[in-house]
């Protein structure tokens, strides 16, 4: 590590720029491809570049199809509180979990994997969603001493969504670039995420 990355105290998260988050994936998020040039430019200018990664195994219980007579984008009660149920994607070793391939997955420090326990979802980069489990990413950050993160990626009003709160929570200074993410948009979930993100203190940039 050069010293400068020893006293840069950001860093740029990049999360789920995965193909099947992408135009012709398992659940594509409208423009999810468009954002990739903007995020690897922005890459120059980060010394700490950490991206996340969709990783469900199959039939894994976000799947509406683990839920008989339940079709994607149906709520249900689960444990852990409520559950939006998705299509399948995104399931270990497929070509839909895969980073979209122009994404320039060699600037990252590491790779957070989140989504691979069956029975819980992930869309936080710090927490699983029984908001209990982490994903080991708060602890990485620290070990670096960063303070500043700047979020990237898909899908704005989901896993960006949620891994603002939880990091602007955990007391890091958090900007989320909306130029570089894009949104599912269910029910309203756009306005929702903007209003939340707000409310704790998210640096909403476009």
């Amino acid at each position: 590590m050069t010293a400068a990355a020893k006293t840069d105290t950001r860093a740029l998260i990049v999360i789920d720029v995965q193909t099947g988050f992408c135009p012709g994936g398992n659940l594509a998020v409208p423009g999810g491809d468009e954002i990739v040039p903007g995020i690897n430019a922005l890459m120059a200018d980060f010394h700490h570049v950490i991206l996340t990664q969709d990783w469900h195994p199959a039939g894994h219980s976000s799947f509406a199809s683990s839920h008989p007579g339940r079709a994607p984008y149906d709520v249900i009660d689960m444990p852990y509180g409520a559950q939006v149920l998705w299509p399948d994607h995104c399931i270990q070793g497929t070509r839909d979990a895969a980073f979209h391939p122009d994404l320039h997955t060699d600037r990252a420090r590491a790779v957070i994997r989140k989504g691979f326990n069956p029975a819980v979802d992930s869309y936080s980069a710090f927490f699983e969603n029984d908001h209990q489990t982490p994903t080991g990413l708060e602890g990485l950050l620290r070990a670096l001493n960063i303070t500043d993160l700047t979020l990237v990626g898909l899908a704005t009003d989901f896993c960006v969504n949620f891994s603002a709160l939880d990091a602007a929570r955990l007391g890091f200074d958090v900007a989320v670039r909306e130029d570089l993410s894009r949104a599912i948009d269910l029910d309203g979930s756009l306005a929702a995420a903007r209003t939340a993100m707000e409310k704790a203190g998210v640096a909403l940039i476009s």
